[in-house]
């Protein structure tokens, strides 16, 4: 017997990216703000050429591209190496004797 409501329909998932990328998603009021954004995401990580697209009927922007996390330049390169640094002595100083 039916129960008379309506079971929704899961949204479809979106894919996942190769290791190494993500997926950046820009939502702004402004298309310059969103171009500013990936100019420094660009300068930090190699990336596909960005798509953007209307957001909305307030004419916002949403900017879409792709950067490759496994070959970091600039600023992105020294972060990831310190904060990989930090991470592993911070596992140290942190862990508690038995």
């Amino acid at each position: 017997m039916s129960s008379g409501r309506a079971t929704p329909t899961p949204a479809p998932a979106e894919p996942v990216p190769p290791a190494g990328r993500a997926d950046v998603r820009i939502v702004t009021a402004s298309p310059e703000t969103a171009r500013r954004v990936a100019e420094v995401l660009r300068h930090c990580f190699d990336s596909t050429e960005q798509r953007s697209y209307p957001a909305g009927r307030e004419g916002g922007t949403r900017l879409h591209l792709t950067v490759d996390t496994t070959h970091p330049s600039g600023p992105a390169r020294s972060w990831l190496v310190t904060s990989r640094a930090s991470a592993v002595d911070r596992s140290q100083h942190d862990e508690v004797d038995p």
